[in-house]
């Protein structure tokens, strides 16, 4: 059974300004019908008692414990640049001038 008329979506697309030919309000029409029809099997789907969930899988989050590990001192990471300048790195300039 349609559940929308040729005849409504010619109205609905004279509200839109929208110039149809028959065969596209055929071809909405139809398309709005399967729309509507599947809606409507969603809402027969029988949901009573079923948790809400924003992921259809359950997702858990593996985490890992901090661990304090040694690192490279200052003198050890800048130690191979090429230029160093008050214990930073030298890089060319890329923005503006000075």
């Amino acid at each position: 059974m349609s559940e929308i008329s040729r005849d409504e979506v010619a109205h609905l697309a004279k509200l839109s300004r929208l110039a149809l030919s028959e065969d596209e309000l055929k071809q909405f029409a139809d398309q709005i019908d399967q729309i509507v029809d599947n809606v409507s099997a969603v809402r027969r789907v029988e949901a009573e008692g079923v948790e809400p969930m924003s992921h259809p899988h359950s997702i858990t989050t593996s985490m890992r414990e901090d661990v304090v590990i040694p690192t490279l001192t200052s003198e050890q990471a800048l130690d191979q640049a090429p230029a160093v300048e008050d214990q930073r790195f030298v890089v060319p300039q890329i923005l503006g001038e000075e």
